[in-house]
């Protein structure tokens, strides 16, 4: 095993796999492609802002991030035997550079959610972010907001 490996291996958290999603991507961000191996994830990357077409890092990041935010809202409702409404997120991931070459994400979450008072709301959100993979793998790495925006 590499030391890079052996670091990889030290930061998994422990538990049984339930899943792996496996992908492969070639030329990059600017000219890739991204296909899943099940065939469900066929996209071309391209950069912010071009005329090519395509998704970004980014993109795909936010859309990931904020479905499985959902579903760990989701997840705590049903444990404390609340029933919501509906749940909207509309996420942002910023790419971000400092310098020439020292980039970062920061992320907000502008969460929605209907069916349940402000303070229940607010409760199910701050759940969620300790269930959510993705809100632990970020955890103090990158600048997030996640925010309740409006009840319906």
């Amino acid at each position: 095993m590499t030391e890079l490996e052996t670091e990889c291996a030290a930061a998994r958290a422990p538990g049984k796999v339930i899943y792996t999603g496996k992908t492969r991507t070639t030329g990059g961000r600017e000219h890739g492609l991204a296909r899943s191996s099940d065939g469900r994830l066929d996209v071309k990357l391209s950069l912010p802002g071009s005329p090519r077409v395509g998704t970004n890092p980014e993109q795909l990041f936010a859309a990931g991030w904020s479905a499985c935010f959902e579903s760990a809202i989701g997840l705590a409702a049903r444990r404390r035997k609340v029933a919501v409404a509906a749940v909207v997120i509309d996420a942002e991931v910023d790419l971000n550079l400092a310098g020439s070459d020292d980039y970062s994400l920061s992320a907000r979450f502008a969460v929605t959610l209907t069916g349940v008072d402000r303070a229940v709301a607010e409760e199910l959100i701050k759940d969620a972010g300790q269930l959510c993979p993705y809100s632990k793998a970020t955890r103090g790495n990158i600048d997030v907001t996640v925010k309740l925006v409006e009840q319906i």
